[in-house]
């Protein structure tokens, strides 16, 4: 089994209140949920206005797969004019770690 997570933090565009930051980061988690069958959540900066972090994570069989699903969530967030990818951070459990 392979686990592996993101913790993506990101710059929110043109917000002015925690309703308007839900209204950009509810519709990325949802398609990230949707598209990649992940788990996603927004984990920090909960009372900040134009910052976030979500954290999500991918578990296979198979440690391509699981690479591969994180380049493409890390992609499609990258994408997204809303928002600025200011860092992630990746990690990667295998079937030989303690």
């Amino acid at each position: 089994m392979y686990v592996g997570t993101l913790s993506i933090d990101l710059l929110l565009g043109d917000v002015h209140s925690l309703k308007q930051k839900r209204s950009v980061v509810r519709p990325i988690v949802a398609e990230l949920q949707r598209k990649y069958a992940v788990s996603v959540a927004e984990v920090a900066e909960h009372d900040l206005y134009r910052r976030t972090r979500i954290g999500l994570a991918a578990v296979s069989g198979d440690a391509g797969h699981v690479t591969d699903v994180l380049d493409r969530c890390e992609r499609l967030i990258a994408a997204r004019p809303e928002v600025e990818l200011l860092s992630v951070r990746r990690r990667f459990h295998g079937e030989d770690d303690e």
